[in-house]
């Protein structure tokens, strides 16, 4: 912290709302040539973006109920969570299997449409500005485009999913979600029928087989009659062939059905093991458990011993018949209840993200081995039926075998039918899990873009890039801008120069402002300073010498020398410039004069005093320039020649202004400040740096001169300041004697006169 005269610290205040406000109005010009770049670009975009439309369908997706595309075919998709389940049927809908499909069904479409004003998406852009529908995008493009134009969402909370598109066209848009649906849906219906479709196309081809060899058993029977001639049966040999049929019949039905049980049964198993081998061995090590499997062999022998009785034409067939069905049920409610037992220990024992498999494939398992017990126990009735037939006589076997053979066949063919027709039943009325609640429609208006929002938008990034772009410059530059900078340090200030605008041409003849331009807001800027001067000390008499400097070089010091001291000889009081900047010297150009005879020439005696004070074009106004360039500045400004010099020259002159060399660059000014009254220190707006303004500051506080503050030169007002001087304009017209201005300015140029103080003016 830095300590002034007065004892007041140097630091640096927060930055506070007004600094922003005066930020603002420093970079007015570039926030707003940011903000209408913002808006231009914002404007072009939202006229030359084409409409977009976005059509939406809904689904309702419940889940699989007893398929097996809870495990094979859809293996992740078991009853474990709503979500997960919602889920998994997105990432389905996203697969490129299902993008394939669609891609070709849009192809077809657009084969029997043909009308390109309908499409967009799936056709090729052409022309330099890719405005030109030309051919159709292969399958595998289509559906990458898929990937960007299609959305596919879950409704929140809901077991519903949304999938939307966006096109250019509106018909486009609403084919392309209506296609994804219908797709969805038949390959969802296809997934849940696939076992049944399984069983159904395997009993379609055993009803085929069978039929074929009905056909060629009949034939076969045919032709033995036609070469042996009818054979004469008795009735026993009838019913032995009609019973020997009849479980022939159940046998092959056994074995059909064992073969869908083991192609069910591989199914589940390659799913368990995918997902947990132990758990699949566990199971088929549970259901062959030996108690299970002697229940389940008790069970077919009743069944074998019930059939046989049906076939039987005994008085005791019912009693057997009847027997027979309680055992067995007594049997399967054993079974019924050692299997809920094991059913869950499985259940138990499974990952819960397979519970639902593993309970599948251990009742499968049950089956496979309950179907392998009854057909081990058919074969062995088939095999005695066959040796009763053999026992038959010798020219009967034959056509026994036969006609045996041809009887089973058509029981099977007909039990085989009747499957197959009950299967192709139950795959159509399996419902599928996909429910299209609301197909996707046409859309009237188009969906994008929002042309006033992107404008707004574009106009809110121009005014906070114009923002940033002044933060940004404002954080980098560390000069000093506004009086503002100087007071947060806790400098005194002591007056603001407007910048001369006619110096920006290059027309150095302004730069005495005061002389050619005495009525502009400039030379009003140098007056009020000298008045604040004058009365910044109630004895007059100490305050004769004046010092100005700056930090740096081209601040504009001398200038403000110039005009300072013009101002003080306009108010009648005999002024002298005295140059001192013995190293890079300015006050004689700003008269258009050579720079010597001056203070060095009179110091070496090379000539008088008479001979170096020159006159100027304004009245009561002398300088003195520094004549020729020494070796030593340093020492002839700190020498006891110079302390005469400057004594002599308060009896001679009012005031003497003293323009000397930049405080920073060399030890010149720190001299001069010793032998003055005062000093000023100019800094120019936008140019000097906080750090030098503050170092140069503190020297001169520190010397026996009294500091009397800042002129913060070349400060452009009209970037939000003009309020600082526009009471310039109110003192400007001269001629206009009634006005208020002129009246305040006659006075202070009477109070100058007179050497009195003016009362209400301050500091």
């Amino acid at each position: 912290m830095n300590v002034n005269q007065s004892g007041s610290s140097i630091n640096e205040e927060a930055f506070s709302f007004k600094d922003y406000l005066n930020l603002i109005k420093l970079n007015l010009v570039p926030i707003l040539i940011f903000t209408f770049l913002g808006l231009a670009i914002a404007l072009a975009y939202a006229i030359t973006s084409p409409n977009i439309f976005i059509s939406t369908t809904l689904l309702k997706v419940s889940k699989p109920q007893g398929s097996i595309l809870d495990g094979s075919l859809l293996p992740d998709m078991q009853d474990f969570g709503s979500d997960r389940f919602i889920a998994n049927e997105i990432e389905i809908l996203k697969s490129n299997y299902l993008r394939e499909i669609v891609a070709k069904d849009l192809i077809d479409t657009f084969k029997v449409n043909k009308n390109k004003n309908d499409f967009s998406l799936i056709l090729r852009e052409t022309g330099t500005l890719k405005t030109v529908k030309g051919e159709l995008l292969s399958q595998e493009e289509i559906a990458d485009m898929l990937t960007k134009k299609v959305a596919i969402n879950q409704k929140s909370g809901l077991d519903i999913i949304e999938i939307s598109v966006e096109s250019p066209s509106a018909y486009e848009s609403a084919l392309i979600a209506n296609t994804y649906a219908r797709v969805y849906r038949q390959v969802d219906l296809n997934y849940n029928r696939i076992q049944l479709t399984i069983i159904k196309e395997f009993l379609e081809k055993q009803r085929n087989e069978k039929l074929a060899q009905l056909s060629n058993m009949e034939d076969i029977l045919k032709s033995f009659q036609e070469k042996k001639g009818v054979v004469e049966l008795s009735e026993q040999a009838k019913a032995l062939i009609g019973q020997s049929s009849d479980f022939q019949a159940k046998l092959n039905a056994a074995q059909i059905e064992l073969t869908i049980s083991d192609k069910t049964l591989t199914n589940y198993k390659e799913e368990l093991k995918k997902k947990d081998p132990d758990v699949s061995n566990y199971i088929e090590n549970l259901a062959t458990e030996p108690y299970l499997k002697k229940l389940q062999e008790q069970i077919a022998d009743l069944k074998t011993q019930r059939d046989r009785a049906m076939t039987s034409q005994s008085a005791n067939s019912q009693k057997i018949i009847n027997e027979a069905d309680r055992k067995i049920n007594e049997l399967k409610e054993k079974l019924n209840s050692s299997l809920s037992v094991y059913r869950a220990g499985v259940l138990a024992s499974s990952p819960d993200e397979i519970k639902e498999l593993a309970k599948k494939a251990f009742e499968e398992e049950v089956q496979y081995q309950a179907n392998s017990v009854s057909v081990k126990k058919l074969n062995e009735i088939v095999g005695n039926y066959n040796k009763q037939i053999n026992e038959l006589p010798t020219n009967i076997i034959d056509y026994a075998r036969l006609k045996r053979e041809q009887e089973a066949a058509v029981k099977l063919y007909e039990l085989v039918d009747q499957r197959y027709q009950e299967a192709i039943i139950n795959e159509q009325s399996v419902p599928g899990n996909v429910l299209i609640i609301d197909a996707a429609v046409v859309p009237i208006k188009h969906a994008k873009p929002n042309r006033i929002l992107i404008v707004f938008i574009g106009l809110v990034l121009g005014v906070g890039v114009g923002f940033g772009f002044a933060f940004v410059k404002n954080l980098l530059d560390d000069s000093v801008k506004t009086p503002e900078d100087i007071q947060k340090k806790n400098i005194p200030m002591l007056s603001w120069i407007p910048e001369i605008e006619e110096l920006r041409t290059g027309n150095k003849d302004f730069e005495f402002i005061v002389a050619r331009k005495p009525d502009s807001r400039v030379s009003e800027a140098y007056r009020t300073m000298r008045t604040r001067i004058r009365f910044s000390k109630v004895d007059k008499e100490s305050l004769k010498t004046i010092l100005v400097t700056s930090p740096m070089s081209q601040e504009g010091k001398t200038t403000t020398a110039v005009n300072l001291a013009a101002c003080f000889a306009q108010a009648n009081y005999k002024t002298l410039i005295l140059d001192t900047d013995l190293r890079k010297p300015r006050v004689h150009t700003i008269f258009k004069e050579k720079r010597y005879p001056g203070i060095t020439d009179y110091f070496f005696e090379l000539n008088s005093f008479e001979e170096i004070v020159r006159k100027t074009e304004v009245e009561n106004l002398y300088y003195v320039s520094s004549g020729t360039i020494p070796p030593n500045p340093s020492e002839i400004l700190g020498s006891a020649k110079m302390v005469e010099f400057i004594a002599m020259l308060k009896t001679k002159f009012d005031y003497i202004i003293l323009d000397s060399p930049p405080i920073i660059a060399v030890t010149d000014s720190e001299i001069m400040a010793e032998l003055v009254d005062s000093v000023l220190l100019v800094v120019s707006a936008n140019k000097t740096e906080l750090e030098m303004m503050e170092k140069s500051a503190q020297t001169l506080m520190s010397k026996r001169g009294s500091f009397l503050g800042i002129v913060l030169n070349n400060f452009t007002y009209r970037n939000g300041y003009s309020s600082y001087y526009k009471h310039y304009y109110y003192y400007s017209n001269k001629n206009e004697e009634g006005k208020p201005g002129a009246r305040v300015r006659k006075r202070v140029e009477k109070a100058d006169k007179n050497k009195q103080s003016i009362p209400g003016i301050n500091n």
